[in-house]
């Protein structure tokens, strides 16, 4: 089994793409948060804020401002920084997350059937903990992706209802991304 299993208490993940809601997503039910935002000035204050009421924060390497979504900047968030883990469309940065001892979510965008095909292949190489696949608000293709791989799936983008975030476990998903907070509860 995947560690991220054990990880998954709520099977909602508070998405944080603005700074302001972190407090929102810190009060929720929500044991898991994606922080979507922050910058190399403020990323380990939000980091060691959601740390400190045990919950499990991952940072998407594209997102915070001022670490490069490289190597040196993986490195930089396991050494400095300290969270669960990392979400990034880069399999490079999946692979080098997981050498330095960090959970790590491979996102991909699933536009279409070679996107599909193709996101198994990077899946294949990079071994990431779970996978986030987008939009998922797509309960045929979540289905399909977790009879393609045997990676924990998450749901994520485009999801505005309860019964978006049913659906998508239903098809399989192992827990739904939601960037709303109205949904973290």
């Amino acid at each position: 089994m995947y560690p991220i299993v054990d990880l998954v208490e709520c099977q909602t993940i508070a998405a944080v793409q603005d700074e302001q809601h972190l407090e929102i997503a810190i009060r929720s039910e929500a044991n898991i948060i994606f922080l979507l935002t922050g910058s190399i000035f403020n990323i380990k204050e939000l980091v060691d804020r959601v740390k400190a009421v045990d919950k499990h924060v991952f940072l998407h390497m594209e997102f915070i401002e001022g670490i490069a979504a490289d190597k040196s900047g993986v490195a930089y968030v396991a050494k400095n920084i300290a969270p669960t883990g990392i979400i990034s469309t880069r399999s490079s940065l999946i692979r080098v997350a997981k050498e330095m001892n960090l959970m790590a979510i491979q996102r991909i965008f699933l536009i279409d059937r070679n996107a599909v095909l193709k996101g198994i292949k990077v899946i294949e190489q990079s071994l990431p903990d779970a996978v986030e696949v987008m939009p998922g608000v797509m309960p045929r293709v979540i289905q399909e992706m977790t009879n393609l791989t045997p990676l924990p799936i998450i749901a994520g983008g485009l999801i505005d209802t309860k019964k978006e975030i049913n659906e998508a476990l239903a098809a399989g998903a192992l827990a739904v991304s939601v960037g709303t907070n109205e949904l973290w509860s």
